[in-house]
């Protein structure tokens, strides 16, 4: 007697229900675990096993959480640079659904602007305080604007001819300037990472609570920060233009009916994206205090990364990532090893995106909806 092989028929609607509530469950848990996974286990390590230290003048071995939260703060102070970057990618991601790939070389660019117009404006090391804060201020303000006008200049020549054409063909194009702009800063300062002065002298200390040492770098990456993304939050969702990108990133035949120019508000929001490139530019030479024409490329990866985990199109989504992503870097860093340190960032990226495939905190796309 042949058996019969029957067919599986769909799962019962009860089963189904059940299976999504285990996976949003599972995704939910899931990525909070994954995301504790370091730090924690770094911190019940100091605490049980302790880490190297010196006390009066010999090598000690210290059992607290100073370690593990001085590596956290500033995890946060470099992962703003980052979260500056980001918002760029998810700001024209958001509105016309375009990876710019150049965006990372015009924060290349937006270094190589502020310490040529510091160096133009006399700023060094023996500049009085009340001077430096002003130049800088200046500064930031001048690198800011050169880098918006650029990117509205990549978006004019490059991307608005290309906009009905197939998705591959902006993207190549964006490449494209990516190289251009890469070709810019090798002619601007030659093939090797110079070094630039440390007008603030970064490593000095501003504040230290129980053993935990806040720097100046620190205290510069989140004050200029904090206060650019507040802004910028502010405007996309308060002001009238704000209010016209988030139309056009909806539906831009809609918004077009409704009388916004979404040629001007594409415009905008690489300008917006531009000038926060320029922001983190300048930052990141005061922090690092070595700028080269290659930067772009790998600050840009780690901003898209950042972008991408916290969900591409979110604006908050993208300051999370970069502070989680600033924060697994330096945990690497000073515990497994800096070559260790972009397999672990990636290899968050990819649990985060097989556990929450959209992101930390979803999309704002039409794509999402």
């Amino acid at each position: 007697m042949e058996s019969k092989s029957l067919a599986a028929g769909p799962a019962p609607p009860a089963a189904r229900a059940a299976l999504r509530s285990a996976r949003s469950i599972a995704g939910r848990w899931g990525l909070l675990a994954a995301l504790a996974v370091l730090p924690v286990y770094y911190a019940v390590h100091d605490l049980v096993s302790g880490y190297p230290g010196f006390a009066h003048g010999h090598a000690t071995t210290t059992h607290d959480l100073t370690y593990v939260v001085g590596n956290l703060v500033q995890g946060v102070s470099n992962g703003t640079i980052w979260a500056l970057i980001a918002i760029g990618y998810t700001l024209v991601y958001g509105i016309i659904e375009l990876i710019n790939f150049a965006h990372g070389d015009v924060f290349m660019i937006g270094s190589f602007t502020g310490t040529a117009f510091w160096a133009s404006i006399g700023l060094g090391l023996a500049t009085g305080p009340l001077s430096l804060v002003l130049g800088l201020l200046l500064t930031l303000i001048v690198s800011m604007f050169v880098c918006g006008g650029l990117n509205v200049l990549i978006e004019r020549v490059g991307y608005r001819p290309l906009r009905g054409s197939p998705k591959l063909a902006p993207l190549i194009t964006a490449i494209g300037f990516s190289f251009i702009l890469q070709n810019v800063g090798l002619l601007w300062l030659g093939g090797s990472p110079a070094g630039v002065s440390d007008l603030i002298r970064q490593n000095d200390t501003v504040l230290q609570v129980s053993g935990v040492v806040i720097r100046r770098a620190d205290v510069l990456a989140v004050g200029v920060t904090v206060p650019l993304v507040v802004l910028l939050v502010w405007f996309v969702g308060r002001a009238r233009l704000g209010k016209a990108m988030r139309a056009t990133a909806q539906d831009p035949e809609a918004a077009r009916l409704m009388g916004i120019n979404v040629d001007t508000t594409i415009s905008l929001t690489f300008m917006l994206g531009g000038m926060l490139a320029g922001a983190a530019g300048l930052v990141y030479a005061l922090y690092e205090t070595t700028i080269w024409y290659f930067q772009g490329f790998e600050a840009g990866l780690i901003a898209f990364t950042a972008a991408v985990m916290g969900g591409i199109g979110n604006l908050r989504g993208a300051v999370i990532g970069g502070l989680i992503i600033g924060c697994i870097q330096q945990l690497s860093d000073a515990r497994i090893g800096p070559q260790w340190t972009p397999a672990i960032v990636f290899g968050y990226l990819v649990v985060i995106m097989v556990l929450r495939p959209r992101g930390l905190l979803g999309e704002e796309t039409r794509e999402a909806g």
